[in-house]
């Protein structure tokens, strides 16, 4: 398999290095995403059943003495603390809104990516594809009848190896890109379904804080 592998680059021509290098920066951008998307998923659901209850008992001085870091912890925070000044639904959720907002780049950063380097290194093939077809109409014009088949099989294999590898390289970038997006909107989802929570256990309940808080 190995031999394969390696039979494979050198019949791919100049292109299969650039192609490859567009991969692996891919793959560890997928990795690196996935891994925080994943540590972010965790940390916020810990963080709502830690403040679940706390909410629904209206503990609202408890919630915010709470320093867990999470995006969860930080937008139910600055929503609180605005009910505390002002009993107006618009602007809590105008606070809660802006600390959504604050998570949301860190988030979504590089995910995007995925996808321009999954087009490029399509491009990359079909580049590698033309280069190798204008090289085997070239080798044809100009060789002795005898070499013709030779020269233009071996520039063909070119054309098509980096055309593969290309494709190669873009369907689990693509792939990637489309799980990425997925989880990314769901964090965000269930960041925006705390502040509505919030807002309707205050509402319903028609409990605000019951003193200043200093969170901003």
């Amino acid at each position: 398999m190995f031999d394969v592998i390696i039979r494979f680059f050198q019949e791919g021509g100049a292109f299969m290095l650039p192609i490859a290098i567009v991969l692996v920066i891919g793959l560890a951008i997928a990795l690196e995403r996935a891994i925080y998307l994943f540590n972010v998923s965790r940390q916020n659901t810990k963080s709502l059943n830690t403040i679940q209850p706390l909410l629904h008992k209206s503990e609202f001085d408890a919630i915010c003495r709470i320093d867990d870091g999470s995006a969860t912890t930080s937008i139910l925070t600055a929503g609180i603390s605005r009910a505390m000044q002002i009993d107006c639904r618009d602007e809590i959720e105008s606070a809660m809104e802006e600390r959504t907002l604050a998570a949301i780049p860190a988030i979504e950063k590089r995910t995007g990516y995925l996808s321009t380097l999954a087009n490029i290194s399509t491009l990359l093939g079909l580049l590698g594809t033309i280069i190798g077809l204008i090289a085997a109409f070239s080798a044809v014009a100009t060789a002795a009848p005898s070499e013709k088949a030779a020269l233009l099989s071996q520039s063909i294999s070119v054309a098509m190896n980096t055309t593969a590898f290309g494709l190669i390289a873009a369907i689990p970038l693509l792939l990637c890109h489309s799980i990425l997006q997925t989880k990314t909107a769901e964090v965000i989802d269930k960041l925006e379904m705390v502040g509505v929570r919030l807002i309707n256990i205050i509402k319903q309940n028609k409990i605000m804080p019951s003193k200043p808080l200093n969170n901003n």
